[in-house]
């Protein structure tokens, strides 16, 4: 990853974990939609909802007391849609200088007007 700001970044509790002691893969799944939605948001002040999820695939565990960071960036504008790309990535808790690639997503969401109607994004 390079030294760049994340869009969000949440210190994983106890709450959050299965019964392996890991962090449940819907709780970093709900935490990528937030941080492309935080992204989206940036683009363009308009009201988005999530569309599709892709590529999702985890290669690391996250676990109690991680800092998991979430890393954006747009990949595509489209009329009435964007998708998001984001990364994630954990600072252990148990050595906090390091740093383990998680997994990554596009996310697409759709801009959408007071009645759910697509509607552009600019």
């Amino acid at each position: 990853m390079t030294a760049r700001e994340p869009t969000l970044r949440v210190t994983m509790l106890p709450r959050d974990t299965n019964d392996r002691g890991t962090i449940f893969g819907g709780v970093i799944l709900s935490h990528i939609d937030l941080a492309g939605a935080i992204a989206a948001r940036q683009q363009a002040a308009r009201n988005f909802v999530t569309k599709a999820l892709r590529g999702v695939e985890f290669i690391a565990p996250v676990y109690v007391g991680d800092v998991v960071s979430f890393y954006t960036e747009l990949v595509r504008e489209g009329r009435t849609s964007m998708t998001v790309r984001v990364e994630v990535e954990a600072e252990r808790f148990t050595e906090p200088r390091q740093k383990v690639r998680v997994t990554e997503a596009e996310v697409v969401y759709v801009a959408i007007d007071g009645q759910g109607r697509p509607v552009s994004v600019r």
